[in-house]
């Protein structure tokens, strides 16, 4: 068995998970205090950082582990949810690139973290370009369909 310990809380506008328009959210990211501060040491140097958190809020009884159509969308093809990027994961783990715009003691200013408001943080890692594919992305077509106005 794995025990997850979150290492922080994220604190936003967004009450509600909805699909769309998660570009200009501005999240605090406020540090446990079981963990020193300088765990943080020098995060403010990069530009971006990988969010891992916890869909909190999912129901157990909504967990996909099979496939299904992407936002429930008959139009789309029905795909395994290891697929797509849906909250009604098995593990009901969360993975997003931000923008970092400052850090203050314990706190992180971040844009684009698209969970909502009072959502645990598993993880941060800082994004450095050695770690990013050096070949082209490739993706199915229905994905650019469904992120049309997801950063809005």
């Amino acid at each position: 068995m794995i025990t997850l310990n979150p290492i922080g809380v994220a604190y936003n506008e967004r009450h509600e998970t909805e699909d769309d328009y998660w570009g200009e959210v501005v999240t605090k990211i406020i540090l446990d205090r079981s963990l020193p501060e300088e765990a943080l040491s020098e995060i403010e140097s990069f530009s971006h950082l990988e969010i891992i958190f916890y869909f909190h809020l999912v129901e157990k009884n909504k967990i996909v582990t099979g496939a299904r159509h992407p936002r429930n969308d008959k139009k789309l093809p029905k795909v395994g949810i290891f697929s797509q990027r849906g909250k009604n994961r098995p593990n009901q783990l969360g993975l997003t690139t931000v923008k970092i715009f400052k850090r203050e003691g314990r706190e992180l200013i971040v844009a684009g973290l698209d969970c909502i408001n009072e959502t645990p943080i598993l993880d941060i890692k800082p994004v450095m370009k050695e770690f990013l594919p050096k070949e082209s992305i490739v993706q199915p077509q229905w994905t650019s369909t469904i992120m049309k106005n997801y950063w809005g």
